[in-house]
């Protein structure tokens, strides 16, 4: 029985959430990437975003308090200056206490996108990122980042980084594609199976399987896996996309209210990151 596989292929369609065990497949007529809109015609926009950004159930409410924790929230002293009235803490963003070090050159701005290759949250927002891309500030950098929280996640961040020391970013928005649209998450029931199955998706595109062995177990992919794992565990990510800017505020697509107030919201902080 290949239990893995339908394990990770229920948590796939479950949510993009760090969870400590399994949900208990849903009936085939509620098997959605995004739950119903409610039937009242009030629906927020706050209500409506949350439907796209998932979090880990109680996961937050019941992490202990801590001087030193980055969930700590800022007094009004330490946000930065956004248009008045706009946003509000912690209602759209987190203020992060103590500011945590980045990795961009002097003048540079930080943002980070933690995501999931098989996350359909995550792939909703990349049109929303694309376009951002296109038009942000050179002083802006984005930088992304795979969620490590079980096994499987760890196996597709170990793909997206093997991809992107082979030079192949095309496969890493092909990977995310298949994962999502096709639900092939490319998960075996063991680290060897699931190694042959991401080994023959990366040679079907063109990469030489030895090259794909190559990177996988390089140097630069190791020590890139160890720092997505510090960063997931260093912020709290329990549930992607989950945005960093600057090392000093975190948000979602449920906080900022949408994927387009979210990039509003990037924007602003940015902006107020390189004025400060």
């Amino acid at each position: 029985m290949r239990r893995l596989a339908a394990l990770a292929t229920l948590l796939v369609l479950g949510a993009c959430a760090k969870q400590e065990s399994p949900a208990p497949p849903p009936p085939p007529a509620a098997v959605a990437e995004v739950p119903p809109a409610p039937t009242a015609s009030t629906q927020s926009e706050t209500e409506q975003a949350a439907h796209s950004q998932e979090s880990a159930d109680g996961a937050a409410a019941e992490a202990a308090p801590s001087d030193a924790s980055l969930e700590k929230i800022a007094d009004s002293s330490a946000s930065p200056a956004l248009p008045p009235g706009k946003w509000e803490t912690p209602r759209n963003y987190t203020v992060l206490v103590p500011a945590q070090p980045t990795s961009t050159a002097p003048g540079k701005i930080e943002v980070t996108e933690v995501f999931w290759l098989a996350c359909p949250h995550c792939y909703a927002l990349e049109p929303f990122m694309k376009a951002w891309l296109k038009t942000k500030p050179s002083w802006v950098e984005f930088v992304r980042v795979p969620v490590i929280w079980q096994p499987m996640h760890k196996s597709h961040a170990h793909l997206y980084y093997t991809l992107d020391a082979l030079g192949r970013q095309d496969l890493e928005a092909k990977a995310f594609q298949t994962m999502v649209e096709q639900h092939d998450i490319m998960i075996g029931d063991g680290e060897d199976e699931t190694f042959a199955k991401m080994q023959k998706f990366a040679t079907a595109n063109g990469v030489s399987a030895d090259d794909f062995a190559k990177a996988w177990n390089s140097f630069t992919v190791n020590t890139n896996m160890q720092r997505a794992a510090e960063i997931t565990e260093r912020y709290h990510v329990v549930g992607v996309p989950f945005v960093i800017v600057n090392g000093k505020y975190t948000t979602d697509v449920a906080q900022a209210g949408g994927e387009a107030k979210l990039i509003d919201l990037i924007t602003d902080l940015t902006n107020a990151e390189h004025h400060h």
